[in-house]
């Protein structure tokens, strides 16, 4: 049974889905401001410190735990269906992955859908990438770790590194990926009444926002349809009840088949990105725990 914790979540979603019902004609900048309400469903991690950069023209925040590895890094990919939320709305998200991991993470602040669409994003990812390369950080000292849209941008800035010949991270740790622009997925109306935000018509907005003209079967765009051969070591956490469960399932299967080394966690009744309540609910505090686990050795790390 989910905690009494973890309903914190689901009301904030239930507040931010209303309110946005009540005002259809709600403006994009307004929406945006709305959403950037999540944060405040994370608690302030303790023993971190925060630090605004530019990665060649990517705007990026730094979050340094107390005693953290330096050479190491996570880069972070906020979620919010590639046209909402920010590197501020995922800062104490990620300065909790970066405590319980025990390296630095590098938020990253991509550019947003409509204005800027596909591939305005993995192109952020990948200049902020080799920005990394270019400080002295080791590939295979990096691990890409993202929730919702940045689950997918994640994955898929790493399928850009490989086409473009570049050394891959250690890993790769998605939550909650939102992989499928062609919206195939059998949960997205089975869990429909159990999902408090992610829904098909919303979906439906964000899919064409952010595509522009790209086919939705680009496999950078959706990496169901990616060769995903010779890819790291996948982590993935999903919720029960999110409507985006069907996308972790294919994919990971689809991993399988390619020979990557894939493991899926799902939270028992857990909501869409519930990782958000890392230092709330013990659902979230151990699913960083096992990502630590697990990441660790990958990185070179005892």
């Amino acid at each position: 049974m989910a905690s009494e914790q973890s309903q914190h979540l689901r009301m904030m979603y239930r507040s931010l889905a209303d309110r946005c019902a009540a005002h259809p004609d709600m403006d994009l900048e307004t929406m945006r401001d709305v959403f950037e309400r999540l944060h405040q469903v994370t608690p302030e991690p303790e023993a971190v410190t925060y630090k605004e950069d530019n990665a060649s023209g990517v705007p990026v925040l730094w979050c340094i735990p107390d005693d953290g590895a330096s050479d190491r890094v996570l880069m972070h990919s906020h979620g919010g269906g590639f046209m909402v939320l920010s590197m501020h709305t995922d800062r104490k998200l990620a300065g909790h992955i970066a405590k319980a991991v025990g390296i630095r993470a590098l938020v990253l602040d991509f550019r947003l859908a409509p204005k800027h669409p596909f591939p305005a994003q993995i192109e952020d990812a990948v200049t902020a990438y080799r920005w990394l390369l270019d400080q002295g950080i080791r590939p295979e000292h990096i691990v890409s770790e993202g929730h919702s849209a940045g689950g997918n941008l994640c994955t898929s800035m790493v399928l850009k590194l490989r086409r473009e010949g570049l050394p891959l991270p250690a890993a790769i740790m998605p939550t909650s990926p939102w992989y499928d622009m062609e919206l195939k997925g059998a949960t997205l109306d089975s869990l429909a009444d159990k999902d408090a935000i992610v829904q098909r018509p919303i979906l439906d907005g964000m899919v064409g926002a952010f595509l522009g003209d790209t086919p939705p079967n680009d496999p950078l765009a959706n990496p169901l349809h990616a060769d995903l051969t010779g890819l790291p070591p996948i982590l993935i956490h999903t919720g029960e009840h999110e409507t985006l469960l069907d996308d972790t399932h294919r994919f990971a299967a689809r991993a399988q088949q390619a020979g990557v080394d894939v493991t899926v966690r799902i939270g028992p009744e857990m909501q869409h990105s519930y990782i958000y309540l890392a230092g709330r609910a013990p659902e979230a505090d151990d699913a960083l725990a096992h990502m630590r686990h697990w990441v660790r050795p990958k990185l070179g790390l005892s």
